[in-house]
């Protein structure tokens, strides 16, 4: 009998998941502050609630006599109230955003992307095939987009066309942003601009300036050479111009330039960026007025911006260079991916600790001081971002990338979906994919008030840049206007390890 009994009992080291005691610890910590003050607010409610009104009247009697401690203290409370009203950072909303959906005849399948290469007649047959190769394990789809100028037999890659490119993209994203916001261009009071290999004279804020008649004494900057992670870096300069220009709107355009910087030679380091980046912009619309809270979607919590280019590994490994043909490209290094690891270890060890829960941030101590102090084998703890956000937009820069921060930081295919799925239908939009990819979390209707959302990008020099959006409303699809709105029923999709052409 006491066999059977034994036997009836379960096997707490099986049954007990490590990770339900993880979260009970995580809520612990979490909310150990609550959990210490809840006895004492209830003692001193308790104490309050036996006070008479004769224990009141010598109160007041006491404080009476001791006029001059009581003024002392009111001065002192006003006084360090209106300091801390008057430097506490203004707060940056994001009114809406929008990104531009070019036109189906600008849609370029792999198929028709091979033919036009080999029509060129610029590219060796081995060469052809290794672009091929890398489509074909890419994760792009058959929808992705091309400029005119790229497309056309024979390629026509001049200013002009390189100037309408960036006008249409740049001027479609913008016109849908003021069409969803109803904003009148003269109250726009900052303008930044980032493309990275397409700066021309005039510059392309002032050709937005120009087309929208924008007001004469406007702050605007035009960023360039600063690569995909270059809208991030855009975000947290309008942050800072917020911070000393109140009342006012900052315009962000993130985009890239496709006409002047396709690559017609055959050196195998900068054939990757033909096959993986593609025709696309994004706008977004800032404020820092504080009557612009209920109607805007975000509020950006916090900027992080890490920059290793000190290293000349680093430095590098993604160059714009001529050939030996003297044919100019875009060069990707082979230390690409350890750099961006590189890059992503130092940004999060500084994101960490601003966004990470008090728990994880202990767990990672514990493992630093039992690795660097105690000298135990062990590995480095890793924290566990999915408690710190509950949406990653991870720029989509190509499918390899995806694929180590997804093992790296333990991401779910979930948390993958919206880069994945961008990368698939859009390509590599330089510094606009963030955007792209935050717009399907949208379109899923998976946006809830007050969830977080961490946007990471990574760029030449080599950058790697965070920013964390913190949703002040619910996200209703039905109300939006994004370029996944009227497909969203087809995602996600499958997309295989290898699709051949």
């Amino acid at each position: 009998m006491g066999e059977i009994k034994a036997s009836a009992l379960p096997d707490f080291k099986q049954s007990v998941r490590l990770k339900y005691v993880k979260l009970g610890y995580h809520y612990l910590v979490t909310h150990g502050m609550y959990l210490f003050l809840s006895p004492l607010m209830v003692l001193v409610a308790a104490q309050i609630s036996m006070f008479s009104l004769q224990d009141l009247y010598l109160l007041w009697d006491h404080l009476r006599f001791n006029l001059i401690l009581v003024i002392i203290c009111s001065v002192l409370i006003v006084f360090l109230s209106t300091v801390y009203f008057l430097t506490r950072p203004a707060p940056v909303y994001l009114v809406n955003f929008s990104c531009y959906k070019p036109e189906d005849n600008r849609k370029c399948t792999r198929q028709i992307f091979m033919e036009r290469s080999g029509l060129t007649g610029t590219f060796t047959e081995e060469n052809l095939a290794f672009q091929r190769k890398i489509l074909e394990r890419s994760g792009l789809g058959e929808s992705t987009y091309l400029p005119e100028a790229v497309l056309r037999v024979p390629p026509n890659p001049c200013m002009a066309e390189a100037r309408k490119e960036a006008e249409t993209v740049m001027f479609g994203a913008i016109d849908e942003l003021l069409g969803k916001t109803c904003l009148n261009p003269k109250d726009i009071g900052i303008l930044i601009v980032n493309c990275s290999l397409f700066n021309p004279t005039p510059s392309l804020s002032s050709m937005i300036i120009n087309h929208y008649k924008l007001r004469g004494n406007i702050t605007s900057y035009n960023l360039g050479g600063m690569g995909c992670s270059a809208g991030l870096i855009s975000i947290d300069l309008a942050k800072d111009l917020l911070q000393v220009h109140p009342n006012t709107y900052a315009l962000v355009i993130s985009m890239e330039n496709i006409t002047l910087n396709w690559y017609f030679g055959n050196d195998r380091s900068m054939l990757v960026s033909n096959c993986l980046f593609r025709m696309g912009g994004a706008a977004i619309l800032l404020s820092n007025k504080k009557s612009d809270y209920w109607k805007s979607k975000y509020r950006l919590t916090h900027t992080v911006r890490t920059h290793k280019g000190s290293d000349d590994k680093c430095f590098s490994c993604v160059t714009q260079m001529e050939d030996s043909t003297g044919k100019v490209g875009v060069s990707l290094s082979k230390d690409l991916m350890a750099v961006a690891g590189d890059a992503l270890k130092t940004n999060i060890t500084t994101l960490g600790p601003l966004v990470l829960p008090m728990s994880e941030q202990l767990l990672f101590l514990a493992s630093l001081v039992g690795k660097k102090v105690l000298k135990m084998k062990m590995k480095p703890y890793i924290p566990d971002f999915k408690l710190a956000f509950e949406h990653f937009c991870i720029h989509a820069g190509g499918r390899a990338v995806l694929d180590e921060l997804e093992k790296n930081l333990r991401l779910l295919d979930w948390h993958m979906e919206p880069s994945r799925m961008t990368l698939y239908r859009f390509g590599n939009t330089s510094s606009s994919s963030l955007w792209y990819e935050l717009a399907y979390c949208e379109a899923k209707g998976r946006i809830n008030k007050g969830e977080r959302i961490w946007q990471i990008a990574f760029g030449s020099g080599f950058k790697c840049n965070s920013a964390v959006w913190k949703a002040l409303r619910t996200i209703i699809p039905a109300k939006e206007k994004n370029p996944w709105i009227d497909e969203i029923h087809n995602f996600p999709v499958e997309i295989p390890k290898f699709s051949a052409i």
